[in-house]
């Protein structure tokens, strides 16, 4: 998608149009059974970002884009477009175009014909529909299906088509629901490329909502989690992955997931450490620098928190200090070429996360089920006992109670 005529060809095809601000505040949606499925949301898109909303299913995401496009009301809080409150805008009034994840195509009309519809129902004169239905094409490389008909065309190129249906109407947002949901893994990850290549060219302020939290990190300026309608956390990818505000978005952001179970802070001489079952390891003296409130949990349970990266085998690295090391038996091997995850389990209570998708990762009360991603040089096999380096410095604490980070 590269080159000169295709980034001039972006460039023109959204000349006129308004970029927008969008703003969320305290919006709320409360069905007539009293089911509350958004409540008191509030999220500020910048003029040109790619802000993704991401939640496990049934956590009102979908609800949110909906009430953003006008297409369920709004029960409660105020929805704004640039300067204009637009809560009791009909939606074609809204300038803002959206893609389905079904793609919701005109069979019987060719691509072209798709295309071009929504200038048809502008009542656009027929040459400057067709000269913007060959810019939208040429930016998303469709110039030869223009002809076919959609039940010609790949899943990954009908999803093209819709994207194009929209980009013609220049709209002030893009709002998409799960629009790779339908295709494979593979053109998935092709298509999350393109996307986000083809948004930033065009700048055109987006809201894209998904419940994979790759596509999330992967194509998001900043991604805004979700959970049983309530915002948990809003930050980049790089944010929330390092400094993740709850235990939920610890455990649902990354993959794999966050190794959460239940320790105990001590203090052992002039450091801290932790204790959960029947380890004991001592933390990185720099820790307290970047998570000072932790000293406040001295001889308190929290919820500990452990990257599968940040553990390797002791063998692979020998000169990590011993007393920050844990002793496990693997239970399961995947070699997967660059890297090698090794599944053990802990003597220590488990934490659910609130995710109802990850029940089934939930080990048994004082037995937690946890990931580590070793080299490939590591040769420990099913069964074995090994010695596992903790980058302790890069652990997460949370308070027992509320799941929140113990940080400053």
């Amino acid at each position: 998608m590269a080159g000169e005529p295709m980034d001039m060809a972006r460039s023109d095809m959204m000349k006129g149009a308004e970029m927008a601000d969008v703003k969320l505040d305290k919006i709320t949606k409360i069905y007539p059974n009293g089911f509350q499925a958004v409540s008191e949301l509030s999220l500020d898109l910048i003029e040109g970002e790619f802000l993704v909303l991401v939640g496990p299913s049934g956590c009102g995401k979908s609800t949110t884009l909906r009430m953003i496009a006008g297409l369920e009301e709004i029960s409660g809080g105020d929805l704004f477009v640039g300067e204009r409150r637009v809560n009791d805008v009909l939606p074609k009034d809204r300038d803002i175009a959206m893609v389905f994840q079904n793609y919701a195509l005109y069979p019987q009309m060719t691509v072209a014909e798709n295309i071009g519809f929504p200038l048809r129902l502008r009542k656009v004169r027929k040459a400057d529909r067709r000269t913007k239905v060959e810019e939208a094409a040429r930016i998303l490389e469709l110039t030869e299906q223009l002809h076919k008909k959609p039940g010609k065309l790949s899943g990954g190129q009908r999803q093209r088509v819709a994207m194009g249906r929209a980009i013609v109407r220049q709209p002030s947002l893009f709002l998409m629901d799960e629009p790779l949901s339908n295709l494979d893994a593979k053109l998935r990850v092709q298509m999350r490329g393109d996307i986000a290549s083809i948004q930033r060219e065009l700048g055109v302020t987006t809201f894209y909502v998904t419940h994979d939290q790759v596509e999330a990190m992967t194509m998001g300026d900043r991604v805004a989690v979700i959970k049983d309608g309530y915002l948990q956390q809003v930050a980049s990818p790089e944010s929330l992955y390092e400094e993740p505000d709850n235990v939920f978005v610890a455990a649902f952001i990354g993959s794999p997931s966050m190794n959460l179970f239940e320790g105990v802070v001590w203090e052992d001489g002039d450091q801290l450490a932790v204790d959960f079952g029947d380890q004991h390891l001592a933390l990185d003296p720099g820790l307290l620098s970047t998570r000072p409130a932790l000293r406040g949990y001295i001889g308190k349970p929290v919820v500990v928190g452990i990257r599968p990266e940040d553990m390797e085998d002791a063998a692979v690295v020998s000169a990590h200090p011993a007393d920050q090391r844990i002793s496990v038996k693997i239970d399961v091997r995947e070699a997967l070429g660059a890297e090698t995850v090794m599944h053990f389990r802990l003597a220590a209570n488990p934490v659910d996360s609130g995710d109802p998708d990850a029940l089934d990762e939930l080990g048994s009360e004082n037995e937690s089920r946890c990931t580590a991603r070793f080299s490939p040089d590591s040769r420990v096999r099913v069964g074995e006992h090994t010695q596992v380096n903790v980058a302790t410095e890069k652990m997460h604490f949370f308070d027992m109670a509320t799941h929140v980070a113990i940080r400053s």
